[in-house]
């Protein structure tokens, strides 16, 4: 077993316990990954890990909050000791944060979406770069929003978070892409059937917006690319 999950390329999935990050988990580990799978709790991770191995995938669970900057050294520190690599990255976890002004926001909450949708993706890359120059071809991508790059009203700190996202990978891309097989996407997927979408839009009818498989294709498609 362990010679057989050394052989499969490695992805790690971010915010993989729901919505886009376990479509994507699930769909990684169908096209032959073995995936590790990152979320703040067990018992959601493990639903997604059963629907891995019900479709013949395997994955690894890593529970933890973002964050936790010395966690993930830690994880980072475990995925060196015993894969040496890592072929896939994909940076999907966020918070949506409260939709308010800008100047009703607590200070608190504005950390907190920053410190996850923003902060946390500079510390796994800079954790994880290592590993991801060791792969053969390795792949980051990172799930961003059109608030990215077209402000809205009430949006401000996951709008912020994300442009900022954009702005990171890219450079990261481009720091890497002439010394290394490394290569960055970022991917803005569109309207989702998420939980963060029927708290954004309570009134919408979730059938009318694409599933998160959908999106998951998106990522398979600029894994291959």
């Amino acid at each position: 077993m362990t010679d057989t999950l050394s052989a499969k390329p490695l992805a790690l999935v971010t915010g993989a316990s729901r919505g886009i990050g376990a479509a994507t988990a699930v769909a990684l580990a169908a096209a032959g990954h073995h995936v590790i799978i990152t979320g703040r709790k067990d018992k959601d991770l493990e639903v997604t890990d059963d629907a891995i191995s019900a479709a013949g995938g395997t994955a690894t669970i890593a529970p933890f909050d973002l964050t936790d900057s010395e966690a993930i050294d830690r994880l980072a520190s475990a995925l060196a000791n015993r894969w040496g690599r890592l072929d896939v990255l994909v940076l999907n976890a966020a918070q949506l944060g409260t939709l308010a002004p800008l100047p009703h926001i607590e200070p608190k909450e504005w950390d907190r979406v920053i410190a996850t949708n923003l902060t946390a993706n500079w510390r796994l890359l800079r954790a994880l770069d290592p590993l991801l120059r060791q792969a053969g071809a390795a792949r980051v991508i990172a799930l961003t929003s059109s608030v990215g790059s077209t402000p809205r009203a009430y949006w401000g700190a996951y709008a912020a978070s994300k442009a900022a996202l954009e702005n990171l990978v890219a450079t990261y891309g481009l720091e890497v892409g002439g010394i290394s097989a490394v290569r960055t996407h970022v991917i803005n997927p569109g309207a989702t059937r998420t939980a963060m979408r029927a708290r954004a839009y309570p009134g919408e009818d979730p059938t009318t917006v694409q599933p998160p498989e959908d999106v998951a294709a998106m990522v398979l498609a600029a894994v291959n690319a």
